[in-house]
This record gives C-alpha cells, structure tokens and sequence, in this order.
C-alpha cells in the first residue's frame, strides 16, 4: 500500500503573514479557520433543526395531511443548494469569496422569515428553498484554502468538518426543544438570528480576504473540472458519503427506539458519540498526515464506514441493543469525521488557483446531491424493502467507492498546478 506523500512546500498563492512551524497554525491562519468554521456551524445547525421535528409539525399546516408534499418541503432545500453550489462557486472567483458569502447568508436570512411567517406547507417549501439558495459552501471552503498553507490546510477543514459533525448531533437535541417551545416558527426565528451572526462574524472576525487571483492562470472550462479524473474520485467520494449518512438517518431513529430509548432522548445518545471521535480524529489525522500516512487512514475510514452499515443491516435482523448502537454510532463518526476533514483539504489542493471556487462548487453540488439521493432513496428503500434494505445499499456504495479510492495516492504535480492524486 503506497503511504500518502504530501507536499511540504508552501503555495505560490498564499504567503502566511506570521512566520509559523511548518504544520503549526499562524494567528490569522486560526482566526480564519474558526471564523469560517463558526459561520459553517451557524448555518448547518439552522438547516438541521428541523430535521427531527418537521414532519411531525408541518402536518398541522395547510396541506399538511400530504406527506408527499411534506416531505418535498424538508427536502427541497438540498435540491436547491445543488443546483446553486457551481454558480456560487463560479461567482465567488470573480467578484470575491466574501460578498457571495453575504448574499447567501442573506438568503438563509430571507427564507427563515419566510418559513417562520408561512401558514402552509407550500409556504414552508418556499422558506426552505430560499434557505437552500445561500449555497455558500464553495465560497467559505475556498476562503479557507486562500488563508491557509498547504501544511495546516487540513486542520482548517477538519474544523469546518467537526462542526457538522457536532451540528448534526446538537440539532437533534435543539430542535425539539425549540419545536416544544414555539413550533416550526421558533426554529425558523433562531435560525434567521443566527444568519445575522454569521454576517457580523464575516465582517469583523474573519481575516480581509486576499485579491482574487486572475483568471488567466486557470485555463480549464468548467468542463475540465468536472471529468478531471482526480476531482471525480473525490467528488464521488463526497456524494457517496453524505448519501449514506442520509440514508442512514431514515433508519437509525427506529433502530433506537427498539432498543428502547425514546424519541425526544436520542440527541443524547448521538452527542457523545460525536464527541468522542473528533477526539479519535485529532490524535490520527493530524499525526498520521504529517508522517505521510494519509492514504490508509483514508481507506481505513471507507471500510469502517462500510463495515458499520453492514453491522446496522444485521441489527435489523434482531433485536437492538443499545451499547452495539452507541458503539458503532462512535465508529460511524470516527470514519465520517476523518473523510469529512480530509476531502475537502485535499479538493482544495487539486483545484487550479484560478477556479478554486468553481472546482469546490462542483464538489459542494455532489455533497449536495448526495444529501438529496439519501434522503429520498433511503425512504423509498425503507418504504418498499426495509430497513436491511437500506443499510445494504448503504454497504455497496461503500464498497463501491472503496474501489475507486483504492489505486490512488497523492504525490505528483497536476495539470492544474496543484498536488494531485495519481493511480498506482
């Protein structure tokens, strides 16, 4: 197995204004990282609340006694940021990372208060589409990129990754409590608070942002980016993880509530176990990348993936019980955490200097997709075979994605300039 050999030279694009070690983190590399990271948070946890109470609440709306529509309402904002994620990424080259920042931030801002003022389940739809249309991913991963060395890159996305992770789990344990308090209309209100904030920390936290680069030095179409065979295995890769952690969600709540922990309690059984593997991340990704030692923390982190869905399928065959799953929810995230931190780090190096954003856009559109497929896939699989169903197809798009990954190490020049992965 060829270990991953990353390079330890700086970046032409990007001269960091403190003298720092070679794999320490200068101070405005670290304001940068939690400022975009915080803004990161902010608007996942604002998405994510909903997710365990919305289509309980949304049924007391007009319309809402259609579940299909319902659904369509919840899900519709992952629609929407996909098709948005490479105009955002293409805007962001061209008139600055910061101000498609504001505009999407604006637009998660607009659609809360639409959200949180509809009446109907078409109103709700309309809310959330608008929140899906501040598809700011490429915009902050690129920002990132420009303010961090190729050395630290990865710390910086791990952070960014992390506060997903933590969203996530935080948003089942907010969400309800927002929804006993106030309904959808409460989870909407803070959410359009906290757009605000992210606003204020753009403003005055996040570093100035440095000039664009001229586009001359990318002479790839947009075209180019999307079948450069590197971007494609990490773009798949993005698509197929983010699409079995959706999917996975459709079935997990009923696998816990058969171990018998109740609905409104299972926040807590997922924050720990969230907690716990960033811990696993920082003491291997970190370590393991400067020693050269990516590659197979990387494919180690599919196959546990992988290896976790298969053991949900075979939960579904008996009865649960609830210290296998809060194990392998801790291994679930041990991998997802890992894959999560590194992608987008090593998406950032792959992509010419020119069309940074654009290139994080197409990858940004395939985590979106994948959130879309997994969502919608995983509720047509519960519905028509089960939950094994779900967790099998989990399992083979895992062994898919496996495969591809597998023949491919970091180490040569691309023609776009930049570290890139090449086949054994």
């Amino acid at each position: 197995m060829c270990a991953v050999h990353l390079r330890k030279a700086v970046l032409s694009d990007h001269t960091p204004s403190t003298a720092a070690p070679p794999e320490r983190m200068t101070a405005d590399e670290r304001r940068s990282a939690f400022s975009l990271a915080s803004i990161y948070a902010l608007r996942m946890l604002g998405l994510f609340m909903v997710m365990p109470v919305f289509m309980l609440e949304a049924r007391q709306y007009e319309g809402g006694a259609d579940l299909s529509s319902v659904g369509l309402a919840m899900g519709v904002y992952g629609l929407v940021q996909a098709v948005l994620q490479i105009p955002f990424g293409l805007a962001a080259d061209r008139i600055g990372r910061k101000r498609v920042i504001y505009i999407g931030l604006g637009l998660l801002a607009l659609g809360s208060v639409v959200g949180a003022l509809a009446t109907s389940v078409t109103g709700l739809a309309w809310g959330r589409a608008l929140q899906g249309g501040g598809a700011i991913s490429a915009a902050v991963t690129a920002l990132l990129a420009d303010q961090t060395r190729d050395e630290v890159r990865t710390k910086g996305t791990a952070l960014v990754g992390a506060s997903i992770g933590l969203m996530f789990a935080l948003s089942l344990v907010l969400g309800p409590v927002l929804s006993s308090r106030g309904g959808l209309p409460a989870i909407f209100g803070v959410t359009f608070l906290m757009a605000l904030a992210g606003v204020l920390i753009v403003r005055f936290w996040t570093p100035p942002e440095p000039a664009l680069p001229d586009p001359s030095q990318s002479k790839h179409s947009l075209w180019g980016l999307l079948v450069h065979p590197d971007l494609i295995r990490l773009n798949f890769g993005v698509f197929a993880l983010y699409a079995v952690q959706l999917a996975s969600w459709v079935a997990i709540p009923a696998l816990l509530i058969q171990a018998g922990v109740p609905k409104d309690d299972h926040g807590w059984v997922y924050l720990p176990a969230v907690l716990l593997s960033f811990v696993v991340m920082g003491l291997t990704l970190f370590p393991m990348e400067r020693r050269g030692q990516l590659r197979p923390l990387f494919l180690c982190s599919i196959g546990l993936v992988m290896l976790v869905q298969a053991a949900w399928g075979w939960m579904t065959l008996g009865q649960p019980q609830l210290w296998l799953l809060g194990l392998l929810l801790f291994l679930f995230f041990c991998g997802f955490n890992v894959l999560e931190a590194s992608q987008p780090s090593l998406a950032s190096r792959l992509a010419p200097l020119g069309s940074r954003g654009a290139a994080l856009g197409v990858y940004n559109t395939l985590q979106s997709l994948g959130i879309f497929a997994g969502g919608a896939l995983g509720g047509l699989l519960l519905k028509s075979v089960g939950a094994f169903g779900v967790f099998a197809a989990s399992t083979s798009l895992m062994l898919v994605w496996l495969v591809v990954a597998w023949g491919t190490h970091y180490v040569h020049k691309s023609p776009f300039g930049a570290v890139t992965a090449h086949s054994r």
